[in-house]
């Protein structure tokens, strides 16, 4: 077992939980998407949505697999967490994962040993660039707490059982990187746009990358909506659509857990996704602890082998 920085599990619990109410939070704006004046104007006037529950999806159900492995073992084993994305889709298949995956992981729960072969075969052989390494894997950088080369190795393991293109595994490892940085409390982090450059500088070449660096060079008073039009705010489901937007948000509010997760929504688009991954961020270093009462009462609860 691969040993773990003092602490490291906490944050990573900690970022699990801030995902799972960012994406149960952005889950609960898309009734509202066909209206997106309704949506736009009750994020800006701070409405927290009416729905007595707000579910997780699929972005949760996988990021509990990868906490799960990494609790077993310290650190990515691919064909275990083969099996753990697989049997956790066929136990709830309706959390709302794309075609890809439900085409994928029905094959990783009976044959995990050929998640190489089905990931590698996935969209004509390109494999997937969607942002679902991404969404998950916040927990992962936070596991790595202050330690953002092994946090990118271990994002890359866990992005390709899935997300074989190069861009799908490059979203991941962006945003395992943010986590790892975001949640180490023994320094004080650059700013903003200092966070996303040195994020970049650890990201693979490509459009994820390149996407951070628009990012950072971003003005410091830049709308929500307006970021979300320069960046892509997951309408095109891609990780360079999605993830350069969301680590934005995080950025700009590492320690402001809720506003950090009413910017992302501003955004709309993915807004389940972008708010996990944005929530997973910041929630490795702040928690739960400033989050309205009402948020954490109205949102899904972790299943109870993940309570604590």
């Amino acid at each position: 077992m691969t040993a773990t920085r003092p602490g490291s599990r906490a944050a990573a619990h900690d970022s699990l939980r801030a995902l799972a109410l960012g994406d149960a939070f952005g889950e609960r704006w898309f009734p509202l998407a066909a209206g997106q004046g309704s949506a736009g104007a009750a994020i800006r006037e701070r409405r927290t949505p009416q729905a007595p529950r707000w579910p997780w999806t699929d972005d949760t159900a996988m990021a509990l697999s990868v906490f799960a492995v990494l609790d077993r073992h310290g650190e990515v084993r691919q064909e275990e967490l083969a099996r753990e994305f697989g049997e956790r889709f066929l136990a709830e298949p309706a959390r709302g994962y794309g075609s890809g995956m439900h085409q994928l992981l029905p094959l990783l729960a009976r044959r995990p040993d050929r998640w190489r072969e089905e990931a590698d075969g996935l969209f004509d052989g390109q494999g997937s660039l969607g942002n679902g390494a991404a969404m998950r894997v916040a927990p992962l950088g936070a596991w790595f707490t202050g330690d953002p080369e092994r946090a990118a190795e271990q994002a890359a393991l866990s992005a390709q059982v899935t997300h074989a293109h190069p861009e799908g595994t490059a979203g991941a490892v962006a945003v395992a990187v943010a986590a790892a940085l975001a949640a180490d409390r023994t320094t004080d982090p650059p700013g903003p746009a200092g966070l996303l450059a040195e994020i970049a500088d650890r990201t693979p070449e490509g459009a994820v990358r390149d996407g951070l660096l628009r990012a950072a060079g971003l003005p410091p008073d830049t709308e929500p909506a307006a970021a979300a039009a320069a960046l892509g705010s997951g309408y095109r489901i891609r990780a360079d659509d999605t993830v350069p937007f969301a680590l934005w948000c995080a950025a700009g509010h590492l320690d402001d857990l809720t506003e950090a997760l009413w910017t992302t929504a501003a955004g709309l688009g993915d807004v389940d996704t972008t708010c996990a991954i944005a929530g997973g961020v910041v929630g490795g270093r702040t928690g739960l602890a400033d989050v309205p009462d009402t948020w954490l009462e109205r949102a899904e609860p972790l299943p109870a082998a993940f309570a604590a």
